[in-house]
């Protein structure tokens, strides 16, 4: 895993800095503390940290072919490069390293832009053509690496694996995009359509870009797309064989590693799973890590022990103090745009214990998006059948109105916390979908803003992007469509940005196994009782793995990581809630309704209320303008 950096000038080729690429570039030296490089050219300039996986002597970057045409700085693992290597080999190439860098080099040679079909793995590269006078940016099927980019007044494109490369250079203007922050509110991440600075892009998962001298920079080309219009056929017999398969096939590609390797291990479903097959796979106990909490409503180590115990894994466990708020600074260097899921912390702090074992570390990231495992997508799929049941004409009037008179209860039992649903049920499929995976309702952003900055977004909504994401989405079913704006949105958005950066901020590779794209092909063309059956969600994973765990892993209520921010904004951090009304960065920027704030600040801290969710927003908000010198 590594960090690329680089420059590139669009019109006239100007000289690159090399000073200026190396300071990019070692803006992430986090991500790779074991070597650095910076080649530059005319109009070009390409920097790289290394952290050393495969080939960890013989393969420096930027590297070169051999023929000297084309130059890459690679961020990632291709899994099948040896079968790559193979194949250009018996088309006549020469390899000089043992690595996967230099099969990009030779498959881009014989093959152009079609060679990302032929990657299997985790990527973000640029990688030079001299011949060609061009440069390629390209980034892995589900974001699973990021690459942001930004075009600069001096006319050329400056690129990096994260936007701390980009603040590096000089020329990048801090001014806040205000569409970022609407946003933002709404799902607690900054998704990879926007960046929080205005200017700044983010290659889309799935898609390059062909960067050309003297030559205005095209769009993005969209190279793979996941398709949820086809339907297996088959029993669930024969479906369970072939999934199985495709697990065993995506965990043992990435066991491949010069460096010690283990996994993270929270005794749910599908880390227990990824485990159950490295071992399987292994001669040698994995090596597996847990966080637990020393409140028992939060912890789950005794699942993590009990899977651990069944395939003797060399396994250690830590326990994280559930008050320990004193990491907020951390999480915001670390993130750079503003960043709201509280699992941050805890997977940040499972990823510094793997680091002292190992340096490369599977995880169970992906199965929920691809077999349908959210109980928000379960709940979405009884809602689409009462769709389809009650006309739009009966179900507006009546849920509508039921969902604005319905108190918002979210410490109530389950049962009485209807209002969501009845605001859900009075929309179509795919603005009820976008309402229950939002964080900060639209009512409610509207509310908070004021009239200037209602002004900036000019009608802007964020929901809206997402839901066209599900309509458009190539799907049979309301479910479907679900998934794919899971898989297209949230996942790259949320749960890969936060596995990167909390990974790579302790220098830890993580890999994900079950975001293999064939096995998320798979997934994707299952017919639908195979993903949901009565409240079970991921109905066929599950029932594939019990020959490997017991029923009390895999059908036990999903928990995951939980972090007590109602008490640390009611306690330690009051004084930071009641700031960010008046004399926070946050506060000075005139965007929220200030006397708002303050009421809900003061009920929070009082007990009255529980607003912890948007507050910790807000917060995190306000560390990120600071971190990223936004002027107020």
């Amino acid at each position: 895993m590594c960090g690329i950096a680089g420059i590139f000038h669009c019109g006239t080729p100007k000289p690159v800095d090399p000073e200026r690429v190396s300071r990019m570039a070692d803006a992430l030296a986090h991500r790779g503390p074991d070597g650095s490089g910076v080649w530059t050219g005319p109009g070009v300039g390409l920097g790289h940290r290394r952290l050393s996986i495969i080939d960890i002597a013989g393969s420096p970057q930027p590297m070169h072919s051999a023929d000297g045409r084309a130059t890459i700085a690679f961020n990632g693992e291709i899994y099948n490069y040896r079968e790559l290597r193979r194949e250009l080999e018996g088309e006549g190439a020469e390899f000089r390293t043992d690595g996967d860098t230099e099969v990009i080099l030779a498959a881009w040679l014989r093959w152009g832009v079609e060679c990302l079909p032929r990657l299997h793995g985790m990527f973000a590269f640029a990688l030079y053509d001299a011949h060609r006078r061009e440069l390629v940016l390209a980034r892995d099927r589900l974001g699973v690496k990021p690459l942001f980019m930004v075009h600069l007044a001096d006319g050329s494109v400056a690129f990096a694996s994260e936007l701390k490369g980009l603040l590096a250079h000089p020329l990048l203007r801090r001014e806040a995009d205000p569409l970022a922050v609407e946003d933002y509110l709404a799902w607690g991440y900054v998704p990879d359509h926007r960046s929080i600075l205005k200017g700044v892009e983010k290659l889309p998962a799935g898609h390059y870009r062909v960067l050309r001298h003297e030559a205005a920079p095209p769009p993005p080309v969209q190279w793979w797309d996941v398709d949820f219009s086809r339907r297996h056929r088959g029993s669930t017999a024969d479906l369970s064989a072939e999934l199985l398969h495709h697990m065993r096939e995506a965990v043992g590609s990435r066991m491949v590693a010069d460096v010690p390797l283990g996994a993270f291990l929270s005794g749910g479903v599908d880390s227990s799973a990824v485990v159950a097959l490295m071992a399987e796979t292994s001669r040698d106990p994995v090596t597996t890590c847990s966080i637990g909490f020393d409140v028992a409503a939060l912890d789950e180590t005794s699942y993590a022990e009990k899977v651990a115990h069944r395939f003797s894994t060399d396994h250690h466990a830590r326990t994280v103090d559930p008050g320990d708020f004193t990491a907020v600074e951390g999480l915001a260097t670390m993130f750079d745009e503003p960043f709201a899921d509280a699992s941050a912390l805890p997977t940040w702090r499972v990823c510094q214990l793997a680091r002292e074992h190992v340096t490369v570390a599977l995880s169970g990231d992906g199965a929920d998006e691809a077999f349908a495992g959210y109980r928000r997508q379960l709940f979405h799929a009884r809602e689409e059948q009462m769709r389809t049941v009650l006309p739009a004409a009966l179900r507006r009037p009546v849920f509508g109105g039921l969902g604005a008179i319905w108190p918002k209860a979210d410490w109530a039992p389950q049962p009485l916390r209807a209002k969501a649903t009845f605001l859900s049920l009075a929309e179509d499929g795919a603005e009820g979908y976008a309402r229950a995976i939002g964080v900060v309702a639209p009512e409610l952003r509207a509310a908070l803003y004021t009239d200037r900055f209602r002004r900036e977004i000019d009608g802007y909504r964020a929901e809206d992007v997402f839901a066209q994401i599900m309509r458009e989405a190539p799907a049979r079913s309301g479910l479907d469509a679900a998934q794919y704006a899971d898989l297209k949105f949230w996942l790259p958005g949320d749960i890969l940005t936060k596995v990167d950066r909390t990974s790579m901020a302790v220098s830890l590779e993580a890999r994900e196994p079950l975001l293999d794209h064939r096995l998320v092909e798979f997934a994707a063309a299952l017919p639908q009782r195979e993903r949901i059956r009565g409240r079970q969600g991921k109905w066929l994973l599950k029932h594939t793995m019990r020959r490997y765990l017991p029923d009390e892993v895999l059908f036990r209520p999903k928990q995951g990581f939980v972090t007590p921010i109602a008490d640390w904004l009611r306690g330690p951090l009051a004084g930071e809630a009641r700031a960010i009304a008046s004399g926070a960065r946050l506060a000075r920027t005139g965007w929220f309704d200030e006397t708002r704030l303050a009421r809900m600040a003061e009920a929070h801290i009082s007990g009255r209320s529980d607003h912890s969710r948007l507050l910790w927003q807000l917060l995190m908000l306000d560390r990120s303008l600071d971190r990223l010198g936004i002027a107020a």
